[in-house]
């Protein structure tokens, strides 16, 4: 596979009014073993670009991408620390910047979250700015961003699929600029992270007493 061009973002990296799935759409014209870095795919986007690397993080959430599903979630911890010190656009590693996904992997993803982003799409648009502007809205979603991001790397059976649409939740608010489905992200984000600290604890708890007789 080779490296796509600089300019491999197409018309996804112009324009502040481009919808998620336009992006998305414009990601998969031209050769589908076209690999295109992350580095390119977030160039013009702005306050969106967070957005845009939540999306492509949770690829292997998605679909069958053996091996990677951890580096998914360091990708989404290292973007969930930039928020919370207040980063207004991301920074990859050269590393990581160089690699990415196939504009054929991009289209099956679109095809595989149309109906969760058709739904969502529909409900979205730019409002409540405060929830994405403010510094204190910032360190809550990176927040959220880091324990889930840990818990995608953790092998707990069965849970990928949920924090794909959890994390789904956040990228979408993201690139729409939605204050308020942004709050659900949040309200769902921290009961899923509640949940599983409760569960994780408990099963510690239980394997230390099976050890220990």
């Amino acid at each position: 596979m080779k490296p796509a061009d600089s300019d491999a973002g197409g018309p996804a990296a112009s324009g502040d009014g481009v919808g998620t799935r336009a992006f998305l759409e414009s990601f998969t014209v031209g050769d589908p073993e076209e690999i295109l870095p992350l580095g390119t795919m977030f160039g013009g986007l702005g306050k969106r670009s967070f957005g845009m690397l939540v999306f492509i993080a949770i690829l292997p959430s998605f679909l069958p991408i053996p091996g990677i599903g951890g580096a998914s979630g360091l990708l989404v911890v290292l973007l969930g620390l930039q928020l919370m010190v207040g980063l207004r656009v991301p920074w990859l590693p050269g590393f990581v910047a160089r690699r990415g996904p196939a504009r054929r992997t991009i289209g099956r993803f679109r095809d595989r979250i149309a109906p969760w982003l058709e739904r969502l799409e529909r409900l979205s648009r730019p409002r409540a700015p405060a929830m994405l502007e403010r510094r204190l809205a910032n360190f809550v979603t990176g927040l959220l961003l880091v324990a889930l991001g840990c818990l995608l790397c953790l092998p707990i059976p069965f849970t990928n699929y949920l924090f794909g649409v959890l994390l789904l939740l956040f990228a979408l608010a993201l690139l729409e600029r939605d204050g308020y489905l942004m709050i659900v992200a949040w309200l769902a984000g921290t009961a899923a992270v509640v949940f599983f600290s409760l569960i994780s604890g408990q099963l510690a708890t239980m394997i230390a007493q099976w050890i220990h007789g």
